[in-house]
């Protein structure tokens, strides 16, 4: 048979096909569900013009990359990834107090969220 998909991905939808979930879950399983949370991040915000939901989604690609940060680290059985994700963490949570603080300034200032009308940002 040939597969479109990697061999992988094919003998896991074979085991989810036939009822059955995997003993454990390996290393592909994180980094498919961290490409996958971060193609729906990224075409998020591409399709969107919503500033709420483009934030949104660019925090779901950040939390994509941290997923996979933690995965390699489990991998290689360090903490590194572990440590640099905490502080990957950290600055997010700064990031969506001033982002958020930005979308709010916008909202008043011009009473709408929408990308298209805000394609200024002059009076």
């Amino acid at each position: 048979m040939n597969y479109i998909l990697a061999p992988n991905f094919c003998i896991l939808f074979r085991v989810l096909a036939a009822g059955q979930l995997p003993a454990e879950v390996g290393l592909n399983h994180y980094l498919v569900l961290s490409a996958l949370l971060f193609a729906i991040g990224f075409f998020g915000v591409l399709l969107r013009r919503n500033t709420l939901i483009v934030y949104m989604c660019l925090e779901l690609m950040l939390s994509a990359s941290t997923l996979a940060a933690v995965a390699f680290s489990r991998f290689n059985g360090t903490l590194d990834g572990d440590i640099f994700v905490f502080f990957i963490i950290t600055v997010a949570a700064a990031e969506v107090a001033v982002g958020l603080a930005i979308i709010v300034a916008l909202f008043r200032l011009r009473h709408t969220v929408q990308l298209e009308e805000l394609a200024e940002l002059k009076h």
